[in-house]
């Protein structure tokens, strides 16, 4: 299996538990694996036989935008399923980091793992 990965995206969105963080937008960032096969894609030289990742950003950015929820398990569990169903993709592994979301610690956040990696 071959993976196309993400890095660092970063989305602005409505996250948290807190009254406060109910009412302001704030900046989560995500590191996405997406497992796929590049060998036809590569050898044709052809994005409609790969994944495209701008279009799983795309995607990602509006989702994420326009959906408000209170813990980032939630928030990472509706991206897995996004990029496994919409995308064909069999395996993903996602970790949503909330920066600054602890005093005195750089990250916090998820890492998941969802589908099948072969």
């Amino acid at each position: 299996m071959d993976i196309i990965y993400i890095r660092d995206l970063k989305i602005e969105t409505i996250i948290g538990i807190f009254p406060w963080e109910r009412q302001v937008k704030q900046t989560i960032l995500l590191d996405l694996e997406m497992g796929t096969d590049i060998r036809r894609a590569s050898k044709e030289d052809n994005i409609a036989h790969t994944l495209d990742y701008k279009a799983v950003t795309k995607r990602l950015i509006d989702f994420v935008s326009h959906t408000q929820f209170q813990l980032v398990e939630t928030l990472a569990e509706r991206i897995a399923e996004i990029i496994l169903t919409e995308f064909a993709v069999p395996w993903v592994r996602l970790r949503l980091n909330k920066k600054g979301a602890l005093r005195g610690a750089q990250d916090v956040g998820v890492i998941i793992e969802r589908g099948t990696r072969n």
